[in-house]
């Protein structure tokens, strides 16, 4: 089944929580579920906490009681006024407990949920990553790890101790008071709530915009700068400078509207926090003064609102913050939901690799069903010999390779190895058993020596200083400053093609698999060096199975078998002297490329 790109997300709807905001919340409880324990001690403290809080207002009354003029005090309450330090000290304390305990929960989900999106990455094949986009992808793995410890922190740290506070001061005020205290906090809460939330969504749209216009802005001065050159080639730094500023003047806009709308935001939560907090203290003051409320009555109602508003002020962020996280998270685990296109069968046996000979049977392929790549191709490589597949460009020789490791499988016929056909057997038993230098070399920013271990990560160093010789890059390896510590740089740009290419035949080399493939694997050297990496390659072929794909034909004259494809048929075959004496395509290719040769 063809995949789509990463980047064909559905929108995320900004004004409600969606069914993918959900599915992320339900993807994410596995992972909590394991620290079943942690997750309640947390929540215990958390409890603790906040009835700390509350009692710190209620140790307050009963002192401002207790030191009442109309009560003539003979001491100081020391043990009333202890109990305050005590509790105010209790809610950093358990506040701190909950952290520490909660933290390994974070972290370990974190570390979880992205090695597990990082493995299903590699698992996928090859079409998704040729149509992916690894810097979005990389971006909503980072923004949903980012995400997932946002929606924890404000969730368990801030929303959950929010509402436990609401109920222990309902319950306070209606268990101390009468039922007006209550009514009164229960609907300035779900006033002042309600709103936040409307006017959140409300502003959530100029914030995005915001965003999108910052990031486009400072897209267009990157783009400008590393065209640096071109931009003083032609003279347009005034042109580049307007455009840079037509994406500022629209970025203006938006962060005006937003923190505008900010501001009206504020205003509005002040004014319901302000009318309730009137409300409360005029029927409380009322109280006092008919003898029914102490003073401290009312300097425990003040508190109480007090406590419970603070953490209403950031009710927009925070609500605004998890919508924000879920969005993240789903998207990265939407790359969890992407399936595989080549899986191994249920019932796979490792490969028995044999001798490696190998076999294409009636192989038909296509990447798009709507172009043929492969019809009917057929050839078998004897073990321990070498067969050569020549051809223009995009006559499909480079498809086989592929076909073979089984990034894709075939749309008709089989590919055998030792006789089994190679969907039968585990992808990475076949992918051990086969071992390519490729056209185009990418090697890992990482040192000249792990890329050469790559190809057997548990060899000892005389092994691979061994393949280092037998690739004929030793030499040059030795006379670099840092030696085989020498960093490579981001897919090996501080080498040349050259030096590339032998690094990747090192590592094969390294790997010594049964089976080898060389897909232009003397390309980018020079005539010296080709002739002896060639004549090396010749030696160890003589011990492998070996399939070489070639655009120059010198490289292959030696092969036991040679192919001609044209327009994904083959078209000739046979020795390199019998297809001369055929006066085929390949007799024209071998003339066309001899007079291009330089005396």
């Amino acid at each position: 089944m063809r995949q789509a790109p990463l980047s064909a997300h559905a929108p995320l709807s900004p004004n409600r929580f969606t069914a993918g905001d959900w599915r992320a919340v339900g993807s994410l409880l596995p992972y909590l579920m394991e620290f079943k324990g942690r997750v309640l001690l947390a929540f215990v403290f958390l409890v603790l906490a906040k009835l700390a809080n509350v009692g710190v207002p209620l140790a307050l009354k009963a002192i401002i009681d207790q030191l009442a003029p109309s009560k003539a005090p003979l001491m100081v309450p020391v043990m009333l006024v202890a109990a305050y330090g005590t509790l105010r000290f209790s809610t950093t304390l358990f506040n701190e407990l909950r952290d520490g305990v909660f933290a390994k929960v974070t972290q370990r989900s974190i570390r979880r949920i992205a090695l597990s999106v990082f493995r299903h990455l590699h698992g996928l094949n090859l079409r998704f990553h040729l149509e992916r986009q690894t810097g979005g992808m990389s971006r909503d793995i980072e923004r949903g790890t980012r995400g997932i410890e946002s929606l924890m922190r404000f969730t368990l740290f801030s929303i959950v101790p929010t509402l436990v506070e609401m109920t222990l001061v309902g319950i306070i005020l209606a268990w101390k008071y009468d039922g007006w205290f209550a009514l009164i906090t229960v609907l300035t809460l779900v006033v002042y709530i309600t709103l936040t939330v409307v006017i959140t969504e409300w502003r959530t749209a100029f914030r995005k915009r915001m965003n999108e216009l910052d990031s486009r802005a400072n897209a267009r001065a990157i783009d400008s700068l590393l065209n640096y050159e071109t931009v003083k080639y032609f003279g347009n730094e005034e042109w580049e400078a307007r455009r840079y500023d037509d994406n500022l003047a629209k970025w203006e806009q938006a962060s005006v509207k937003s923190q505008t709308s900010l501001a009206a935001l504020n205003a509005v939560q002040s004014l319901i926090i302000g009318i309730g907090s009137v409300a409360l203290m005029l029927r409380a003051a009322q109280g006092v003064a008919a003898g029914h409320l102490t003073v401290g009555d009312l300097v425990l109602i003040n508190a109480l609102l007090l406590q419970l508003y603070i953490p209403l002020n950031f009710l927009g962020v925070i609500y605004r913050e998890i919508k924000q996280a879920l969005a993240d998270m789903e998207r990265m685990f939407r790359l969890l939901s992407v399936n595989g296109e080549i899986l191994d069968r249920p019932d796979a046996v490792p490969l028995v690799v044999g001798l490696g000979e190998v076999q294409f049977e009636g192989v038909d392929f296509a990447y798009d069903e709507r172009r043929a790549i492969l019809k009917q191709v057929s050839f078998r490589i004897p073990a321990g010999q070498k067969l050569a597949v020549v051809g223009s460009s995009g006559a499909g020789k480079s498809t086989l390779s592929r076909l073979l490791f089984r990034f894709y499988d075939v749309g008709a016929g089989r590919i055998l190895i030792n006789g089994i056909d190679v969907r039968a057997v585990s992808q990475n038993s076949l992918r051990a058993a086969i071992g390519i230098v490729p056209q185009d070399t990418v090697l890992f920013n990482d040192t000249i020596y792990y890329n050469i271990a790559y190809g057997r990560p548990d060899a000892s160093r005389e092994a691979v200083l061994e393949a280092a010789r037998a690739a004929h890059i030793h030499d040059f390896i030795q006379s670099l400053p840092d030696g085989y510590e020498t960093m490579v740089g981001e897919r090996g740009l501080k080498l040349s093609g050259g030096e590339k290419q032998r690094v990747a035949i090192a590592r094969t080399l390294l790997k010594n698999p049964q089976i080898l493939v060389f897909d232009e694997a003397t390309s980018a050297l020079d005539t010296r060096s080709e002739k002896s990496i060639q004549e090396e390659l010749n030696t160890i072929a003589r011990q492998h199975t070996t399939l070489v794909i070639a655009h120059r034909l010198s490289t292959v004259v030696d092969a036991d078998q040679i192919l001609v494809m044209e327009q994904g048929s083959i078209v000739e075959r046979g020795t390199h002297t019998a297809l001369l004496e055929a006066g085929g395509h390949y007799a024209q290719m071998w003339a066309l490329q001899q007079q291009q040769q330089p005396e």
